[in-house]
């Protein structure tokens, strides 16, 4: 057992409660969410950030210690990779994405080059000697439920693909239906680990956050995701909100999870409105006809690139029956169309009168690294 500096530890550790120091064993448990610390090996260009601790990010440079979680990405933009069946002190690895996640790179990205690589220093551990205990993100997971009784009205905000613009209509609404009397909390429910997204909510007035890693997983692959939703959304009974806007990492076709939480009798039950980000007319379609015909629900609003003009609104409306509302452009259709479809499920306040917003006046967002 060793004790050694860090230089970086991976924002979703914070519940670990990590420090400058860790110490070290040789006996690396090659599963999901255990920590493990990393010596950087190389430089890059692009794609060599980590979010650390407290959200900021930290370029990666030779000779750093990143402390991370070991874990499996999927992603169609971006870097793919898995867990070895064993991780061994000096064996080289790669880092996965922007949270830090450790893992084998099956697959880059043209756009990324290839992943950044690291030599793997050994499991991190609570303490040194006899009570050394591996730390591992699942033990302070909120647990799983099988049942979701009650719930405050959903607003789930989906995609066809990862980048159309998912987190950004999420803020926007929770900016706007905080502004029209509602106490709204905010939850990403699938993805691989990023805390940015989370923090963006909270920032745009959300009364209490959480994400998937939350519930102890680094990324939500092949994971029974409705139980792990359920639970982190019963958690947030006791903040009472009145509404809470969801965000669904990926896309709704893809191997992390939203097909399975789009299809769960439960979460179908408590939603009020699904907003979908699509990037063109043909992914708009295609998914309003996999709503209709798969999952039996009405999409209240498209955003994204699709809605950047009236032509893309215009088909919408016209040929899909679906009102395109551009969350950039015009925050107050958005809101106001989704703050109607939680009126006719609940009482919400009465709305707090809002000005007309002219572009001028739709508050910045901070440009933010594409490709989590």
């Amino acid at each position: 057992m060793q004790t050694i500096s860090v230089d970086h530890v991976a924002s979703c550790l914070t519940p670990c409660g990590l420090g400058a120091s860790v110490h070290l064993s040789p006996a690396i448990i090659a599963e999901e969410g255990y920590a493990v610390a990393v010596r950087v090996l190389e430089e890059k260009d692009t794609y060599n950030q980590v979010e650390t601790v407290g959200g900021a990010l930290h370029r990666l440079t030779v000779g750093d210690v990143l402390v991370g979680p070991l874990g499996e990405r999927q992603a169609l933009k971006g870097y793919s990779g898995s867990i070895p069946e064993e991780v061994s002190v000096g064996d080289v690895v790669h880092v996965l994405n922007m949270g830090g996640m450790v893992g084998i790179c099956t697959s880059a990205h043209p756009d990324l080059g290839p992943a950044l690589r690291v030599e793997v220093l050994g499991a991190v551990c609570t303490a040194a000697g006899a009570s050394a205990r591996p730390v591992a993100l699942k033990d302070h997971a909120v647990a799983p439920v099988d049942d979701l009784p009650s719930c405050a009205p959903l607003v789930l905000v989906s995609g066809t693909a990862m980048n159309t613009g998912k987190t950004y209509a999420a803020c926007k609404l929770i900016h706007g239906l905080t502004e029209r009397g509602l106490r709204v909390a905010a939850i990403k429910l699938t993805g691989a680990t990023l805390q940015r997204d989370v923090a963006a909510m909270a920032s745009h007035g959300a009364v209490a956050t959480a994400s998937f890693t939350d519930a102890g997983v680094v990324s939500t692959t092949s994971k029974d995701t409705p139980s792990l939703a359920k639970g982190l959304l019963a958690a947030f009974q006791a903040d009472a909100p009145d509404a809470i806007v969801a965000e669904l990492g990926d896309g709704v076709i893809g191997p992390y999870g939203v097909d399975q939480l789009l299809l769960d009798p439960d979460l179908q039950q408590h939603t009020a409105a699904h907003v979908v980000a699509a990037s063109d007319l043909a992914g708009a379609w295609a998914v309003h006809h996999l709503f209709q015909t798969r999952y039996e629900q009405s999409i209240a609003a498209f955003t994204g690139p699709v809605t950047d003009n009236a032509v893309g609104c215009a088909y919408l409306q016209q040929t899909l029956g679906t009102p395109g509302c551009n969350a950039l452009h015009n925050p107050e259709a958005l809101a106001q169309t989704v703050y109607g479809a939680l009126s006719a499920v609940t009482a919400p306040p009465a709305p707090t009168p809002v000005a007309a917003p002219t572009l001028d006046a739709i508050p910045s967002y901070p440009t933010m690294p594409c490709l989590p």
